[in-house]
């Protein structure tokens, strides 16, 4: 999983400074209204609300906001600005690199418009549904910045809650985890005093493509303007992304 997991890191980082932007809470705010639409706004019987509430709390995003988010969800509160849906794009990246994304929009015609021309216009295309989602499997992800515990220590504790792997990064320490299991690891890890920065679902592939660094820098580039689109919530691809050529690609 290095690609996966050196994406991971340089998102984790650009999160932290997110977090200081309006940009982070935006995609916060939009994960809590669609959570409380589709499970509820009590994050005691809805898990997904609940761990959107912590994820966005782990961003400081104010407690009025996260309030009116539920309440939007639940449709107490409306605020103009349309109803959001979730949807997923599939294409390929320069190098034919696969991508898949998950986005909430209230506007879809908007949304697959900005998509297709990113893709487009950075040496990529835009794929129909199915066309690259088999390449990847679900699992879920765990992110914990200062455990106070040795490495070893941690990934034997990590696997007795349940955990299917650990990946040590140079900022924070990253636990994989079957999708079903994600909730009741996290729950075992911060029983046993480990604090959780964040957790979610991830789409992992299954298999590696190796790229030369132009390859690496053009892909990096297109997932950072994924990124800063509000719309677009993750991106995953299956581009292998080793030290070496991060750091050649780096240099561009």
């Amino acid at each position: 999983m290095a690609g996966h997991s050196k994406w991971a890191n340089i998102k984790h980082r650009k999160a932290r400074e997110d977090a200081k932007r309006s940009k982070a809470f935006t995609k916060n705010i939009r994960e809590i209204t669609v959570a409380a639409r589709t499970g509820g706004g009590d994050p005691s019987s809805n898990p997904r609300l609940s761990l959107a509430i912590q994820n966005a709390k782990a961003v400081n995003l104010p407690k009025d906001n996260i309030e009116r988010a539920i309440k939007k969800g639940t449709g107490e509160l409306d605020d103009g600005s349309g109803n959001y849906e979730e949807v997923t794009y599939e294409g390929y990246g320069p190098g034919g690199i696969a991508y898949f994304l998950e986005a909430t929009s209230n506007n879809l015609n908007r949304t697959v418009g900005e998509i297709r021309h990113l893709f487009s216009k950075h040496g990529g295309n835009l794929g129909t549904d199915g066309s690259v989602a088999y390449l990847f499997e679900q699992k879920g992800s765990i992110k914990i910045n200062d455990s106070g515990l040795d490495e070893e220590e941690l990934m034997l504790l990590a696997i007795d809650a349940g955990a299917e792997d650990v990946e040590i990064e140079e900022d924070f320490i990253e636990i994989i985890t079957a999708r079903e299991n994600l909730m009741a690891v996290k729950k075992n890890l911060e029983d046993q005093g480990i604090e959780v920065e964040s957790a979610e679902l991830m789409r992992i592939p299954m298999t590696e493509v190796s790229v030369d660094a132009e390859t690496a820098r053009k892909n990096l580039k297109l997932m950072e303007l994924f990124d800063d689109n509000d719309d677009v919530s993750n991106i995953f691809t299956n581009m292998k992304l080793d030290d070496e050529v991060l750091a050649m690609a780096s240099e561009g």
